[in-house]
């Protein structure tokens, strides 16, 4: 997509989004999008950051938190799902630079992860303290 635009998804891949709140994990394929990115808008309508901790997802609530482990260290990090993606068919979803970074697998490329889906709900300022 150009800068400031956002692509649907495939066909095969559009699904119903999640209902907020519900037990939910699922074990897959992470990439990472970065510095390049910068700037343009995301699903949410805010611009992207590659030093914020968020990430796509297909299908979750915008927004939503996730907790995610890399399988192979046990690493987490928790992300805002702002985005919609991956475009790439093996994967669950995107991370952005500094969650990748978090969970070590930036030279990597791609991790195998686990995700759980924690909220849909925005965290109110009281509870960020």
């Amino acid at each position: 997509p150009a800068a400031g635009e956002t692509s649907p998804l495939p066909d095969d891949q559009a699904q119903a989004p999640q209902v907020a709140d519900e037990p939910w994990t699922q074990r897959g394929l992470a990439s990472w999008y970065g510095k390049r990115f910068n700037g343009r808008r995301t699903a949410s309508g805010e611009r992207f950051k590659a030093s914020g901790l968020t990430a796509a997802h297909r299908t979750l609530p915008i927004p939503s938190y996730v907790r995610v482990r890399r399988v192979a260290s046990g690493e987490e990090v928790i992300v805002r799902i702002n985005d919609r993606g991956p475009y790439h068919s093996a994967r669950v979803i995107d991370l952005s630079l500094a969650a990748a970074k978090k969970l070590g697998f930036v030279a990597l490329g791609s991790a195998e992860v686990e995700i759980e889906l924690l909220s849909a709900k925005p965290i109110a300022q009281d509870d960020k303290k």
